[in-house]
């Protein structure tokens, strides 16, 4: 069978193009994630576009305070005949004049490095403006889509996670998060920044010297160009790039979370060749995308230099012509270079809005799929017990049947159990009472109000459930067991521990209750998780619970003792058993058979062993193995 990373790059490897209204969705849909991931941040971005303008001004100012030194202020004062320069506005002249004039500025020069100082100053502080709140506002943004993904992801249907990889989940939402952030925060204002210099520049070089202008800026359609073409590559292969990490991710949480297995089974060499092959096609893939990157750095810096050397070229042979003065070529020269950057790094401006298009589109296929809803009228009734299936058919797909019209009723404190062979139907009869899936067709009544009718967390609140592999967290024993009412007290805890026969066992450990549980439990055998687990549940006080074979990894004399403290306990509590230990569904108040997914046989245990079914051969093979295991031991 494969594995959900195989089937996920499979699929991504055979998506069809999207046709032209699909596109657009898509669009709408980005649209209204960034509108949604934005709110709270706008602010930031604002304060942000005033500070990049201020610092355009700012950087575009310290060139012409260099060439109005030069040439309004120091070659005429020199008497050097040079009768070119700077147009001076005049209302800088008339403030000039009132300062004593040039010759005034030229005998105290202090005052136009101040002026420099003070440019300089300026666009300092408006960078470090910009920049930290840019970064306040990206950082807000991935907050803001880190938690609408964390809520999404907690209230989609149960069944979602049968049909994708917890690798690539993390993926998308740790990766392709940092992507988004990375574009905002670094790239996502340089657009408005580029912009800006352009128009400033052009504006101040054409005033000055139409030709040199045109000749400063003759390069520049080369650099835009070459930025298209980037960015068109950048975003085909760097989809294929993340999705190539997405299923090394997975390969790696996959081979982290079975490491039991592959040491038992000696698999490290096979778990190892499967990691190399997802890791050499990532290597493959990501090489190709830093191969465009190579490229086009390449290019649009010889592009760029080519257009400085020209233009410095050009601005000292009109200097010689007299065509311009030495200042407005050293404008010239210096807006050149200020503007060949920016102009160039639109490529990468370009090629992240690619990656975090791509990146916000794979967001939003998570924040696409349907979140559980309520069918019917959250109600929050109390619970007491009473459950009684009537004509419930269920499957898991349209043409598949896994339960077929069961029918039966379980009176409140009754323990019903259930039998049944391999994919007889059982674990999925329980996770319907759960509601974790919906019946196909007839009801599901507790104490008679449809289980559709009751809000689907208040349902669960009171149906305590332990699986035959439990989950425990990477947290102390006591934390695991308080999940469900953290503020329980000590005491709480340890009566539980007790009821489900773990306490004793917790005290032999170095620090108790205080002893972390590895990553799924690894630190504890078998037996011990599933007993925490049923301490935890023992903590939700549920008026209904249920046993999925959680008691499959005990011994027989423990798992009477839990059940027995389960009976003193939880009386008055309707309780679910399913297991294959005749001993352990023998004192049920009520067994059901399934098989096929039908209800073939249901009553106690003696009224079962008086009919020929299931049940009575389980029980007689049973009864026959544990006979001679006694002979075998009264022979030694």
């Amino acid at each position: 069978m494969e594995n959900n990373t195989e089937k996920g790059s499979k699929k991504s490897s055979e998506k069809k193009p999207m046709s032209r209204e699909e596109k657009r969705r898509r669009g709408r849909v980005k649209r209204k994630l960034i509108k949604e991931f934005s709110r709270g941040t706008k602010g930031h971005f604002v304060v942000g576009i005033f500070a990049i303008i201020a610092a355009i001004v700012s950087a575009y100012v310290i060139p012409l305070i260099t060439s109005f030194t030069i040439d309004y202020v120091l070659l005429d004062y020199a008497e050097t005949g040079y009768t070119g320069g700077m147009v001076v506005a005049p209302w800088i002249a008339s403030l000039v004049e009132r300062l004593g004039g040039k010759t005034f500025l030229a005998n105290n020069l202090y005052i136009m490095a101040l002026l420099l100082v003070l440019a300089t100053a300026l666009n300092a502080f408006m960078t470090y403006l910009r920049r930290s709140r840019v970064a306040m506002g990206a950082e807000s943004l991935a907050y803001n889509m880190r938690t609408r993904l964390y809520d999404h992801l907690s209230n989609v249907p149960y069944d979602y996670y049968k049909h994708v990889s917890s690798g690539d989940i993390i993926q998308r939402c740790t990766s392709d998060v940092d992507t988004i952030r990375r574009f905002v925060q670094n790239q996502l204002l340089e657009i408005v920044r580029t912009v800006f210099m352009v128009v400033i520049a052009a504006y101040i070089m054409f005033s000055m010297s139409a030709r040199l202008a045109l000749i400063s800026v003759m390069l520049m359609p080369f650099l835009a160009i070459a930025a298209y073409l980037y960015c068109k590559g950048v975003k085909k292969h760097f989809a294929l790039s993340d999705e190539a990490e997405g299923a090394l991710s997975a390969t790696i949480q996959q081979n982290a979370t079975s490491v039991r297995v592959v040491r038992a089974f000696g698999q490290q060499r096979a778990e190892m060749d499967a990691f190399t092959e997802k890791n050499l096609d990532y290597k493959k893939k990501t090489l190709h995308l830093n191969k465009l990157m190579a490229y086009f750095w390449g290019c649009s810096d010889t592009i760029g230099f080519l257009q400085i050397a020209i233009s410095l070229c050009f601005g000292v042979y009109f200097v010689i012509k007299g065509r311009i003065s030495i200042g407005e070529m050293l404008v010239f020269s210096s807006y050149t270079s200020m503007l060949v950057w920016p102009v160039r790094q639109l490529g990468r401006i370009l090629a992240d809005l690619e990656k975090a298009g791509v990146s916000l589109g794979r967001i939003a296929e998570i924040l696409e799929s349907p979140v559980e809803e309520e069918p019917g009228r959250a109600l929050t009734p109390q619970i007491k017990g009473n459950i009684e299936f009537k004509n419930v058919s269920f499957g898991y797909e349209d043409d598949q049947v896994v339960l077929d019209d069961i029918s039966f009723s379980a009176k409140r404190g009754e323990t019903v159990a259930i039998l049944g062979s391999t994919g007889s139907g059982k674990s999925s009869l329980v996770q319907l009472l759960q509601r974790l899936y919906t019946a196909r067709s007839g009801e599901i009544l507790i104490d008679g109000v449809n289980i559709n009718d009751i809000e689907r967390h208040h349902l669960r609140r009171n149906i305590g459930i332990v699986l035959q592999e439990p989950f425990l967290y990477s947290r102390t024993i006591i934390e695991n067991i308080r999940i469900t009412r953290p503020e329980a007290e000590e005491s709480e805890v340890h009566e539980a521990a007790s009821v489900a026969a773990i306490h004793e066992v917790i005290k032999s450990f170095d620090r108790g209750y205080d002893t972390i549980v590895g990553e799924k439990g690894v630190t504890l055998s078998g037996g011990q998780k599933q007993r925490v687990a049923i301490a935890r549940m023992l903590m939700q006080n549920a008026p209904i619970i249920i046993l999925d074979d959680s008691m499959s990894a005990v011994d027989t004399e423990t798992d009477a003792a839990i059940r027995d403290a389960l009976q003193s306990r939880r009386e008055g509590c309707t309780t679910f058993i399913i297991s294959h230990r005749i001993t352990t569904l023998c004192r049920a108040d009520k067994i059901l058979v399934l098989e096929g997914g039908r209800l073939v046989q249901q009553g106690t245990h003696e009224q079962l062993l008086q009919q020929d079914g299931l049940y009575r051969r389980i029980a007689d093979i049973q009864t026959l193995l544990e006979t001679d295991l006694l002979n075998e031991q009264e022979a030694e």
